[in-house]
């Protein structure tokens, strides 16, 4: 009799047991999303400048997602989004990324922040692009010169931003002797112009994050056809239901979040002297190239 007793009271306890150890897992796992993993798309330049490394993590570990980086060049990325290989964007191509707006590839676009190009070079600057009147100029003075400039020649926001340089300064680089596209992101780039002693356009954070290891200088800043504006999205989930439509909120509230906007406009400062970025989630498109704030 005690023995049967013995054995009930052991099974009940067994039973007990295993539903508070189920509860407290259930308990434990409340606050861990559904679906963990985010596709963050973005460019190189963004992250070879180290600022994903500095505020991706805060992220992971307030909200329990996982982002998973891909870095290319910003038509990339923006075929990534209409092709639903991602969920969230992350790009500096204003031009190129409208299209995918006004079609709906992408919804809850959103200012983020923005820096500048600089055209940087050689110290000894044989094309006497530090005289230059406008970064058009500077370009012209380059060729004229048969200056050996490096292009990123992939489709990326650089890219993008050099090709329109040259159709205002009214050349055709392709093809030319001193013109040589790298195929490559922004910091392999930057380390090719080095070697080679050329010229290249780069983003100034990016520079900025390499700047010690370049035998570079910037030569010409400060053009408005030089600002550089980043603008995070998500990939549309009535066109791909497999986007992982929390996440991606999560990630871009966070971004535009006044504390995130606080971080951007501190990054850098403190090993460079300035920051590589200037938070602009505040602002619209318009004021930035009227130079508001």
């Amino acid at each position: 009799m005690h023995r049967s007793l013995w054995i009930r009271f052991l099974g009940l306890l067994i039973v007990m047991l295993g539903v508070g150890l189920v509860g407290a897992g259930c308990q434990a796992g409340s606050n861990s999303p559904a679906r963990s993993e985010i596709i963050l798309a973005t460019t190189t330049s963004t992250y070879d400048s180290g600022l994903l490394d500095e505020i991706i993590p805060v992220f992971e570990q307030r909200t329990g997602y996982q982002v998973k980086i891909v870095a290319v060049g910003t038509g990339k990325a923006l075929r990534m989004g209409q092709e639903g290989n991602a969920d969230v964007l992350l790009t500096h191509a204003p031009e190129a990324e409208r299209p995918l707006v006004e079609h709906r590839d992408v919804v809850d676009y959103r200012l983020v922040m923005y820096n500048d190009f600089v055209l940087v070079g050689p110290k000894d600057d044989p094309a006497g692009v530090r005289d230059a009147t406008s970064v058009a100029d500077a370009f012209r003075r380059i060729a004229e010169a048969g200056a050996l400039f490096v292009s990123r020649g992939d489709d990326s926001g650089t890219h993008k931003k050099e090709r329109s340089i040259w159709k205002k300064a009214g050349l055709d680089s392709q093809g030319q002797p001193w013109y040589l596209e790298s195929g490559q992101g922004m910091g392999a780039t930057l380390r090719i112009a080095s070697e080679k002693g050329a010229y290249t356009l780069t983003d100034r954070g990016t520079y900025l994050s390499l700047r010690d290891t370049l035998n570079l200088d910037i030569l010409y800043e400060g053009d408005p056809d030089l600002l550089n504006i980043y603008h995070i999205m998500m990939v549309n989930p009535e066109k791909w239901p497999q986007v992982n439509v929390e996440g991606a909120k999560a990630l871009i509230e966070f971004f535009v979040s006044p504390e995130t906007q606080a971080m951007i406009g501190e990054f850098g400062v403190e090993k460079y002297g300035q920051p590589l970025f200037f938070p602009a989630a505040h602002m619209t498109e318009e004021e930035l190239k009227s130079g508001g704030s």
